[in-house]
């Protein structure tokens, strides 16, 4: 792989390329070290296996939005959680680095977070799942054609769960439907009467 041809996919917009799984971590960190000043390029080694994604407008928008929603929901439940974004997640021992689009430890820090959020708005990545569950971050995200499916860690594997593990209150409908509204001053309105903030009951009780 060229500098070439990792610059051309810079420059394609949401893509993403993946390279067999025959790189050492020596090879994977020294392609990292070649792509560390392209921005909007997020690199996952797995097992040997290079992925490299490009990040556009939608799904940017799409991930900070519900970065807004989940740290609304937090403040208004006063849920203690430290955020850290997309701060990668590495394991050489483990043959894993990868970056979430979102993160969070909820209370104290631990050794990694307890909630991950992926955006996925392109098909042909690797598998989703094995790079969190490598390192059995406890409940993962996934935002995939404006659906959000929630996987909790069992034991060796993860599942499917109809409701978060860590935010059982939380109405995932809810936070889709506002995610997807137009107007995100009508959005926040919409959540913060969906949760049962204290001054739109009262608002609604005059």
């Amino acid at each position: 792989m060229t500098a070439q041809v990792l610059e051309e996919v810079v420059t394609l917009g949401e893509q993403r390329l993946i390279l067999p799984g025959y790189y050492s971590w020596e090879q994977f960190e020294a392609i990292e070290s070649l792509m560390a000043n392209s921005s909007g390029l997020r690199i996952t080694y797995l097992d040997g296996w290079i992925e490299f994604m490009t990040l556009g407008e939608a799904h940017e928008e799409i991930k900070s939005i519900l970065a807004i929603f989940i740290a609304l929901y937090f403040f208004e439940k006063g849920i203690n959680f430290i955020p850290v974004g997309s701060a990668t997640r590495r394991n050489r021992a483990k043959d894993v680095s990868f970056e979430p689009d979102e993160s969070y430890y909820i209370g104290e820090k631990k050794e990694h977070p307890d909630l991950a959020v992926e955006v996925t708005m392109t098909s042909g990545s690797t598998n989703k799942l094995a790079k969190y569950l490598r390192l059995r971050i406890p409940e993962v995200w996934f935002w995939e054609n404006n659906q959000l499916a929630v996987y909790g860690l069992r034991e060796n594997d993860y599942e499917l769960i109809s409701k978060s593990d860590l935010l059982p209150e939380l109405d995932l409908e809810l936070l889709v439907r506002c995610v997807l509204m137009p107007s995100r001053i009508e959005a926040r309105k919409e959540f913060l009467k969906g949760i049962g903030h204290q001054e739109l009951r009262e608002e609604r009780n005059n």
